[in-house]
């Protein structure tokens, strides 16, 4: 490298950056079904599919996406998107009213994440493919398209 190559001091975190990184957090330190992370003494508490993601983008428990930076709140509401437009297509759980009417055309990961017959496996790998996914639709050779 030459004295004058300033090389570059920000890495940008995409959002399957953070889906990776949220489901190697529910390997490590447990999955959480209820709320966003479970009631414990320890900084690293098992969380749900959302609160891992929480912890993969700020560090620790986050209850308020409006705590983090704008570049930061982006990036992780785009990751919830990410592994939303997963669960559409791959797993979804639609709401029907007693009419018949489709309630929400969005499967929710809160829901998702707290079906009864849920296993943290599904939900790791659902992090994990949700990253591929955004992946395959966002990056060529490397680089953002």
């Amino acid at each position: 490298m030459k004295a004058t190559h300033n090389p570059p001091t920000v890495v940008q975190v995409t959002p399957a950056d953070l889906l990776r990184c949220a489901a190697l957090y529910l390997r490590r330190h447990g999955w959480h079904q209820g709320t966003y992370y479970a009631l414990t003494d320890t900084l690293t508490p098992p969380a749900c599919a959302v609160g891992a993601i929480g912890m993969a983008c700020a560090g620790k428990p986050l209850m308020h996406p409006v705590l983090l930076s704008s570049a930061d709140e982006d990036t992780y509401r785009q990751s919830i998107a990410a592994l939303v437009d997963y669960l559409d297509g791959f797993a979804p759980v639609f709401h029907i009213d007693e009419d018949g009417h489709l309630l929400d055309e969005h499967t929710s990961p809160y829901s998702w994440n707290d079906d009864p017959a849920r296993t943290a496996e599904q939900v790791i790998t659902a992090l994990e493919k949700a990253a591929d996914e955004w992946d395959r639709l966002h990056m060529q050779g490397g680089e953002n398209r």
